[in-house]
């Protein structure tokens, strides 16, 4: 990758156009994941039940320009949405560039392959089950520890 095309070194987030913004994204799925929190610590436990719109063969969401319409817990990483940034995967490039760390080596904007999520293995895909084949009630007994 070129210095040039490496906005991510040189851009705040705060300062990345749309598009840039959108490129950070390595497409692991793991925030398409249902999520636990703790009440009383804040603590966030991953399971492996995907939302109903992410495509685990394809390893993508099906209906990204609607998710917010079609999803009512579905959030938009925003800028203004930083300091929150604690429930994303420690991988995540957000989560690392909003706390001044690099992209690793896997990310495809560093690689240069979208491919290389899934062989590095921080892909959602063949690890994650859909979101109406579990009851609700049943989500804590899928908490997982593979996302870091």
């Amino acid at each position: 990758m070129t210095a040039e095309k490496a906005f991510w070194k040189t851009t705040h987030l705060e300062e990345m156009s749309e598009i840039e913004w959108e490129a950070l994204c390595d497409g692991c799925g793991q925030c398409c994941l249902h999520k636990l929190e703790d009440e009383d610590t804040q603590e966030v436990f991953y399971t492996d039940v995907a939302c109903q719109l992410y495509d685990l063969g394809q390893g993508a969401c099906k209906s990204y320009s609607q998710r917010l319409n079609r999803v009512e817990m579905c959030v938009k990483l925003t800028v203004e949405l930083i300091p929150q940034f604690h429930w994303l995967p420690k991988t995540c490039a957000y989560r690392l560039l909003s706390e001044g760390q690099q992209l690793p080596d896997w990310h495809p904007l560093v690689s240069g392959r979208s491919q290389s999520v899934v062989e590095a293995g921080h892909s959602i895909v063949g690890k994650a089950v859909p979101e109406f084949s579990i009851a609700e009630d049943a989500w804590e007994e899928r908490v997982i520890t593979w996302v870091e």
